[in-house]
């Protein structure tokens, strides 16, 4: 056995997160439900412009970890955070969540923790505003071959492409996992990560990956066909296994030429931050405990539904006790 089921590697993101009206949004330039790139100036305005914040730790995969921390799963993840007051944060909340942090906050870092505002509209849109700080500088001296050596998963998070020394520990990681017979996916993260790296994204996918895990529109950006059923069709003659989130209109997933869709029930979210995380740690879990695809994707979707309930990124109910009240477990 594996010390670890799963391990991600990914930005370790400080979310700062507060309702507003659209007319905020309005005001202060930020344009509703995308995930802007700031710099620091930016960042301060905002983070001062922002009232009744919520303080926790975030970054796409890491929340998926502690959705995956919260199943019990054994978990570590692979981030960058300065010795700073929100470095030292982020690395004890990850750490109290039960999660092997294995990177020490880097003393002297040449650039603060990074931090997203996220500010959530009546509607529960979600709009991101994130300083990178100095978890966009991971590189491959920060990724432990051991450590992606015991995961049986390893999950990357797609955000961390858009450097040279990201895809760097991506394939640093991916290939010490693989080596020692784990398997490592991706989580597209954004269109626009595809739109600058297209063809380093699909090269990564075909020799690689796994597993891919995007929602509709981040699989659509990897060949671009305009036509949803064509791009699955595409990825799954490159990768093994490719699941797409479709929202209210449930989880697609092909598995080595086999397609199953399963349907969830459409509700109103109060916060969509961390519906896709979420639902690849319940899909992730299911993997590591031997669930089939079927089971697996409606753990995941029992994980996005319980995480959009709430304000946050992170499960706040027990996730082992859903699954069991649904069947699932």
């Amino acid at each position: 056995m594996k010390k670890f089921q799963v391990v991600g590697i990914g930005n370790a993101v400080v979310d700062v997160i507060a309702r507003t009206e659209d007319a905020f949004l309005a005001d202060m330039g930020i344009e509703k439900g995308i995930m802007q790139l700031i710099e620091r100036e930016r960042a301060e305005q905002l983070y001062g412009a922002m009232g009744n914040r919520v303080q926790t730790p975030g970054g796409s995969v890491a929340n998926t970890i502690a959705g995956l921390g919260n199943l019990k799963a054994r978990t570590a993840f692979i981030g960058r955070v300065a010795d700073d007051d929100l470095g030292v944060f982020y690395a004890s909340a990850m750490s109290n969540e039960g999660i092997a942090f294995v990177n020490d906050p880097v003393a002297g870092g040449e650039l603060p923790s990074s931090r997203s505002m996220i500010f959530v509209s009546p509607d529960g849109e979600r709009s991101m505003n994130t300083y990178l700080g100095i978890s966009a500088e991971l590189g491959p001296e920060d990724v432990s071959e051991d450590v992606a050596g015991e995961a049986e998963y390893l999950f990357l998070e797609g955000y961390l492409f858009d450097k040279d020394k990201g895809k760097e520990a991506f394939l640093k990681a991916a290939r010490a996992c693989k080596a020692a017979g784990g398997k490592p996916g991706i989580a597209i993260s954004d269109p626009f990560c595809v739109e600058r790296h297209r063809a380093d994204f699909l090269t990564l996918i075909e020799n690689e990956m796994d597993f891919v895990i995007g929602n509709e529109d981040e699989i659509r950006s990897l060949y671009q066909n305009d036509d949803l059923e064509a791009d699955l069709r595409a990825v799954g003659a490159i990768c093994p296994l490719v699941v797409c989130t479709r929202s209210g209109d449930g989880v697609s997933v092909l598995h080595e030429g086999t397609r199953i869709d399963v349907s969830v029930e459409k509700i109103v979210p109060v916060d969509a931050t961390g519906a896709g995380d979420q639902f690849a740690a319940g899909f992730l879990y299911g993997l590591a405990i031997g669930a089939d695809m079927e089971l697996a994707a409606r753990m995941g979707s029992c994980a996005a539904r319980e995480v959009i309930s709430h304000m946050g990124p992170r499960p706040e109910a027990n996730l082992q006790d859903l699954f069991r009240a649904q069947g699932l477990i």
